[in-house]
């Protein structure tokens, strides 16, 4: 597929790819959960780029968009629930380093000779007109439409949890007009305005 593309998507190819390989090294390197969630969103935006310069945009964007907002949420709940500030503070990022390096070094070696050695299929006929069109019709079929309604029922059933899961906001407590000098929480404590 690579001979089919102009030189300057080669080269994006091969820079993007050792991009990609190198944030995904940086995942277990770095000494913090924050850093390695932006080392593995790094890693996914390169990806993201190689289905640029391989002229599938649609995979591209949706790569970037759910990683990207993936990343977001995984960076935001750290914030909220770690123990430590915002997974900021040094920490390992694996639990048997040896064996961990072993294996993740025997599958990358495995499955770079397989992908430079194997003999790829020769593409029969014209690329589509509209590839996205195309890829949604293999993927879904004729369930389109009942996995778009899908989709938007999963998104409100989520935005009702969230709701219905936060008894108290910032206008509970400060009242309607966030005029009130001290928060009216249940249970006393916490820092004054």
């Amino acid at each position: 597929m690579l001979t089919d593309l102009p030189a300057w998507a080669v080269a994006a190819v091969i820079a993007l790819g050792g991009l990609s390989v190198a944030a995904g090294i940086a995942v277990f390197v770095v000494d913090s959960m924050a850093r390695a969630t932006f080392a593995l969103l790094t890693s996914f935006l390169a990806v993201a780029g190689i289905l640029v310069a391989l002229q599938l945009p649609y995979l591209a964007f949706v790569t970037a968009l759910m990683m990207t907002i993936e990343m977001a949420l995984m960076a935001v709940f750290m914030i909220m629930f770690m123990m430590n500030p915002a997974g900021l503070m040094p920490m390992t990022m694996v639990h048997n380093a040896r064996g961990s390096a072993v294996l993740g070094a025997g599958a990358f070696v495995l499955l770079t000779v397989g992908i430079w050695t194997m003999d790829w299929p020769t593409r029969n006929g014209a690329v589509p007109a509209d590839s996205t069109r195309q890829l949604g019709e293999a993927i879904m079929g004729s369930h389109m439409l009942v996995m778009l309604v899908i989709g938007v029922a999963l998104f409100a059933t989520i935005i009702a949890g969230t709701v219905l899961a936060t008894a108290r906001g910032r206008y509970d407590r400060f009242g309607a007009e966030l005029d009130a000098a001290r928060p009216d929480d249940p249970v006393p404590g916490g820092l004054p305005r």
